[in-house]
């Protein structure tokens, strides 16, 4: 695996791929959130969660979503600031609304692992998009007892407004509609995770984008992927890239910018800042 450090040439045949391919495949991790400013500690943590890091004994915004909260009026108190805050609030830094003026008139489709619903707000066409991971704006039922999931923006913002002392009101707990027993967030962490209607049928649009331009022109652009879950974005673009030689493989990410040395000559590796580097294109 090596670093490629020929910034201007990287960026040149970057822009030339984004302009002249064929079709545009957008892979993103949790990077490019935390490139716009999605953030989960420090400044951020202080400005909406220090009464709950004051209480609880935590520092950032992943601790306390798996924090053993004793009762149900807490755990969904922190829950529903969480998710207002990181699905319906928009990021601080305009990233995903540039990244869409660099592909809105383009042949693109995106797949990514974040769940705060950023490229929809952006101005993303739905159908164009892939959630593998599910998404902080559902709930379904922790059971599960079927294939469903629930829109939660409205109770979302009913717990945030009527939640006292980082306690909600017990009749606002969330219970599924279909057997009563308590609802989760739609988040793949087991195999209770719900792939519903809506996400069988964005995969099989995924899929067969991907195989219509398996041998085309194209370019398979990765944005703050980390070796989380590798096996969805990262290893396949690395894949169809060494299978197709007219395929380009485009990754940044700072600090973990690289490819296989078996597809180096058709890769762009640019080790640098997600947001930037969008500007600069």
């Amino acid at each position: 695996m090596k670093f490629m450090q020929d910034f201007s040439a990287q960026m040149s045949k970057l822009k030339e791929k984004l302009q002249n391919a064929d079709a545009i495949v957008i892979g993103a991790g949790s990077g490019l959130s935390t490139a716009a400013g999605f953030t989960y500690s420090d400044e951020r943590f202080e400005k909406y969660f220090a009464d709950f890091g004051k209480k609880y004994g935590f520092h950032d915004m992943y601790s306390g979503g798996f924090y053993p909260y004793k009762t149900p009026e807490e755990h969904w108190a922190y829950w529903s600031r969480y998710i207002f805050v990181n699905r319906y609030m928009d990021p601080p830094k305009p990233v995903y609304q540039e990244l869409f003026n660099l592909v809105k008139d383009k042949n693109y489709f995106v797949i990514t692992t974040n769940v705060d619903h950023c490229f929809q707000k952006a101005g993303f066409d739905k159908k164009r998009l892939f959630y593998t991971q599910g998404d902080y704006g559902l709930f379904q039922c922790s059971e599960p007892c079927c294939n469903r999931t629930y829109d939660n923006e409205k109770l979302v913002i009913q717990m945030v407004r009527e939640q006292n002392d980082m306690r909600i009101p017990t009749e606002l707990i969330p219970r599924c509609p279909v057997c009563g027993k308590p609802m989760t967030m739609n988040l793949r962490a087991d195999d209770r995770f719900v792939q519903d209607e809506g996400w069988e049928t964005a995969c099989e649009r995924y899929e067969m984008f991907i195989d219509k331009h398996r041998q085309s022109d194209v370019l398979y652009l990765e944005l703050g992927v980390g070796y989380n879950t590798p096996a969805i974005i990262k290893y396949p673009f690395w894949k169809l890239t060494a299978q197709n030689r007219r395929a380009t493989y485009a990754c940044i990410n700072y600090g973990e910018a690289f490819c296989p040395d078996q597809i180096q000559k058709q890769s762009i590796c640019l080790n640098s800042d997600i947001s930037e580097i969008i500007k600069k294109l």
